[in-house]
């Protein structure tokens, strides 16, 4: 599930980004800009002090004779390319923009003036089976503004991103439950090569993203064929717990092919039935399927060679800065403001439904003052976010990395979300874009200010820092600093430590 967000228009001279018929296309005034790659030269524009390049193909288009597989690195051109219009998104049901196979792009925003900045690579969310990177949320403009090279990619979703495909079309399709995380290895190899030719230092690449995006950036702290591809790591709303070990990947697959051939097709017809049929069975798969998220990647003994946490509490982000948090109410945007049902497995993205219910029955012992409906959500957001993101930071600071941690309690004063602070309430905040409303839209345009500040001081490789917020120290074993993001921000050490015990014994 997505949340809905507002279309953004980013500041005048800056992003001079118009919405259009479901593509986004430059304002007048933009004037061309040519940057000459490894690979060839692309044809982009410059408004104000601010280059952006769209569209740029980081992969050869995964369909037809690729479709499933890994990802292969562009080819080398001759002529000018043009990088002007963004991309389709990838694949997907449901779709209200532009969405097809031929969509691994990345998109690029860049300061003017000649440098080496850092990078920041964001992955978008929605649930392994939807989203897009030219989300005009993610426009990349202020950032560049501030000296970062923003870089927001595309990767392969659903049963074409991550379904394992071997027990349907054999050997040759081996770990395409992992082609999703492929494709952003393909895109940062890609950042890697080419990223000085738009100013960018490639010793400087800092992986991030929410939601999903969070869980794929974890999930990439865990692949040892993608250690070298970044330096730090930003997780908003994340977790490395989304997974498939062998033998449920292969009862997916199985369980989607039934469904597929039950319609009428053979198993061969999945490598060239046109891409919206995959989607269609795919919606219907997903409402069937008794567990939350079937589609995930996969340990497979190679690309994740054993349980993720466990390679990064072995040391495969040793030595790199991770900041990471999640939103105290975040699942109140999946099963309602005031939930009035017991969860059931549907509703949970890593464990059974048993244990967790056992977990939840003590949940009155320590928020006795919470409605059961709220002492719901609290668990569930738990579940799937806050404990998940827990065991990523211990794991990453056992494996001898270092770690800034956040919680944002901020909430809504009005609307559905009136005293909840749900999933996605940081993404405007981080990326300066409050929004327009009334009630607390003061204190939110602070905050954002604030966070959005903390947050570009991290990607240039400082802690995270900004006027009005309190000294944010390290997240350590012994002092589980943690920074609560709220109308007047503080500093919490152990905070939910109660909360945090029901769960040691069930992870």
């Amino acid at each position: 599930m997505q949340l809905s967000r507002r279309n953004f228009l980013g500041q005048a001279g800056l992003a001079a980004l118009a919405f259009k018929g479901g593509v986004l296309h430059a304002l007048e005034g933009a004037t061309p800009t040519t940057v000459q790659t490894p690979l060839g030269a692309l044809r982009g524009e410059q408004v104000g002090g601010v280059r952006v390049f769209r569209g740029v193909s980081f992969a050869q288009p995964a369909m037809g004779a690729l479709r499933f597989r890994a990802p292969e690195p562009v080819k080398p051109w001759k002529s000018v390319r043009e990088a002007t219009q963004f991309a389709a998104a990838a694949a997907q049901p449901g779709a209200r923009f532009a969405a097809d196979e031929d969509c691994l792009c990345l998109n690029i925003w860049t300061p003017v003036a000649k440098g080496s900045y850092p990078v920041y690579v964001w992955i978008h969310g929605g649930g392994f089976t939807g989203g897009r990177a030219h989300d005009p949320m993610f426009d990349g403009a202020m950032l560049a503004a501030e000296g970062i090279v923003c870089v927001t990619v595309a990767y392969r979703l659903g049963v074409l991103g991550f379904l394992e495909m071997e027990p349907l079309l054999g050997a040759d399709y081996a770990g395409s439950a992992n082609n999703g995380l492929r494709d952003l290895m393909c895109a940062l190899g890609w950042v890697r090569e080419n990223i000085a030719a738009f100013g960018g230092d490639a010793e400087r690449v800092t992986i991030g993203g929410q939601s999903a995006g969070a869980k794929l950036t974890d999930l990439l702290m865990a692949a040892p064929a993608a250690a070298g591809l970044f330096h730090q790591m930003i997780s908003e709303s994340g977790g490395a717990d989304r997974y498939n070990q062998r033998e449920e990947a292969e009862l997916v697959a199985e369980g989607y092919c039934a469904l597929w051939k039950s319609m009428g097709n053979e198993t061969r017809d999945l490598l060239t039935a046109p891409a919206a049929q995959l989607m269609a069975t795919q919606l219907r798969f997903l409402a069937a399927w008794p567990k939350h998220f079937p589609l995930r990647a996969e340990v497979d003994g190679k690309l994740l060679p054993r349980i993720p946490l466990e390679t990064i509490a072995s040391g495969n982000t040793h030595g790199k800065r991770l900041l990471l948090g999640t939103c105290r109410d975040e699942s109140a945007a999946f099963v309602g403001p005031h939930p009035d049902h017991d969860a059931t497995a549907a509703d949970l993205g890593n464990m059974q439904i048993e244990p967790f219910l056992d977990v939840c029955r003590h949940y009155k012992d320590v928020y006795p003052q919470l409605t059961d409906g709220q002492r719901r959500i609290r668990a569930l957001t738990a579940e799937e976010y806050w404990v998940p993101s827990m065991r990523v930071v211990e794991a990453h600071l056992a494996g001898g990395g270092a770690a800034w941690v956040y919680r944002v309690d901020f909430a809504e004063t009005t609307g559905n979300y009136q005293h909840l602070a749900p999933h996605g309430q940081e993404v405007k905040l981080v990326w300066d874009r409050p929004s327009p409303k009334v009630g607390n839209a003061a204190d939110e345009a602070r905050l954002a200010t604030q966070l959005h500040a903390a947050w570009v001081g991290f990607l240039k490789g400082e802690a995270p820092a900004a006027k009005g917020l309190p000294v944010w120290p390290e997240f350590t074993a012994k002092a589980r600093a943690t920074m609560i993001v709220d109308t007047e921000c503080r500093v919490e050490e152990h905070p939910a430590a109660r909360e945090l015990a029901l769960w040691e014994k069930v992870f």
